[in-house]
């Protein structure tokens, strides 16, 4: 791989001048700004790293295809995506401009240059640096990069469906998120899925005083809270009838993976600005990535502003997240929540504000091994290998959908500040990353007998 190697150092301003051409093009799903346009560069970019490209219609923005076949039955990686960001707001915590790449201690500072726009240069410039290097890609490649994945991935299940044939793989291979906050590489195996609703309880129609009508009033603030007590224990165990009738049991080798992770309890704490964390490392990444949760978002009633005001409110609302893991299946909790609610307090509303389902592939299989070696290469350290994030990714798309294992490894630095202003990539880490790639082309090739 020496090769690749060199050129990286050849090419190492003219690859980072491409990524500043595409973090110029703002692409933000939620606003409809820019995302014609930049679909259309990444396209015509696609075809300048040796990919077959075109935009392809669904039925939300348009998804990116590529491919290079060399041997259709050779072995296959499917390499996922996105090219929308997340709004800039607020503008004025920026310390440069989101769409004026800017370069300060070694960082690249712009909206997406971590999520995802850097990470998928990367592995692109990856593809054209293989090429050059040995002449051909050692196995097949195809790329698919969304447009609607800050906005929760609503049509790519449809879009997966639908193109099958196309979509074939033996593997899909995304890079987005963080490395582990310890500095090392991290190969991810799955991820915990996510339902969220909504809950509304009314009382009188209109606030009433609390003195002249208390006791005489109901206050749907109470039903929500006496409702939320029959939810979960004190102990943090969820009493929802059923919510943990599907959970898939650890496997010995996760078990292992869990015990052999890297954990600091007191950076940890730090991190999260929560002074005691009386958690051992395995107990922190059992209940991190495997284990489901019922979580209050946000609980609002009433007066909440200066000084007091003496009211019984008319109504109360309470956002609620449940984070799922593998076998969960977001419509079977939303049926328990909903007959439990029914229960307890038959006239709350209940809305479904979105999901996600859950996925994980198997730690002991051979591809994971062959990732994790290729990964080992590339960055010189052991990585850290994980059997689930701890958050949610269309993930299941390709697990379940298509059938295939997924495996996740970001090239980001732990701290990009994704999502918030003064978002950012080490160069170290955006070059790293096209160097990973490039390891892990060649040892899916050796594992497929192409490469010797």
């Amino acid at each position: 791989m020496q090769n690749v190697s060199a050129l990286l150092t050849e090419r190492r301003g003219e690859y980072l001048e491409q990524l500043f051409t595409l973090l110029r093009q703002p692409s933000i799903s939620t606003q409809n700004v820019g995302m014609e346009a930049c679909a259309e560069w990444i396209v015509r970019f696609m075809q300048s790293c040796g990919l077959d490209a075109r935009l392809m219609p669904s039925d939300g923005y348009p998804m990116i295809y590529g491919e290079r076949i060399r041997d259709p039955d050779a072995f296959t990686v499917l390499i996922y995506g996105h090219y929308d960001v997340q709004p800039p707001d607020p503008l004025d915590a920026w310390v440069s401009p989101p769409f004026e790449p800017t370069v300060r201690d070694g960082r690249i500072y712009a909206r997406g240059a971590g999520d995802n726009k850097g990470q998928l240069m990367a592995q692109l410039l990856a593809i054209k640096t293989y090429l050059d290097a040995f002449g051909e890609l050692p196995v097949n490649v195809k790329v698919l990069l969304e447009g609607e994945e800050e906005t929760g991935s609503p049509h790519l299940d449809g879009f997966v469906s639908r193109h099958r044939d196309l979509l074939r793989t033996d593997l899909v291979y995304t890079s987005d998120g963080p490395m582990h906050d310890s500095g090392a590489p991290i190969v991810l195996l799955g991820v915990r899925g996510m339902l969220y609703v909504e809950l509304t309880a009314r009382g009188a129609a209109w606030d009433n005083h609390s003195g002249n009508k208390g006791n005489i009033v109901p206050n749907p603030a109470w039903t929500l809270v006496h409702l939320l007590g029959t939810m979960k224990g004190a102990d943090g165990h969820i009493l929802i009838e059923g919510f943990y009738d599907d959970v898939r049991r650890p496997t010995e080798a996760e078990v292992e993976l869990l015990k052999a992770l890297p954990y600091d309890r007191d950076r940890v704490a730090r991190q999260i600005g929560y002074p005691t964390l009386d958690l051992d490392g395995p107990t922190y990444y059992r209940k991190l990535s495997l284990e489901p949760t019922l979580n209050i978002c946000g609980f609002h009633s009433g007066y909440g502003g200066e000084g007091s005001k003496t009211i019984i409110p008319a109504t109360a609302t309470v956002k609620m997240d449940m984070r799922l893991v593998a076998d969960q299946d977001p419509d079977d909790i939303y049926r328990k929540f909903c007959d439990h609610v029914r229960r307890h307090a038959p006239d709350v509303e209940v809305r479904h504000l979105g999901a996600m389902r859950p996925s994980r592939t198997p730690a002991d299989l051979d591809v994971v091994r062959v990732v994790t070696e290729a990964v080992r290469t590339a960055y010189g350290m052991e990585p850290v290998l994980q059997p689930s994030l701890g958050g949610s990714l269309p993930d299941a798309v390709w697990t379940k959908t298509l059938g295939v294992p997924s495996i996740i490894v970001p090239y980001a630095n732990f701290d990009e500040a994704n999502h918030s202003p003064n978002e950012n990539i080490g160069i170290d880490n955006f070059l790293g990353g096209i160097r990973c790639t490039c390891h892990v082309l060649h040892a899916l090739g050796r594992f497929a007998g192409t490469v010797g």
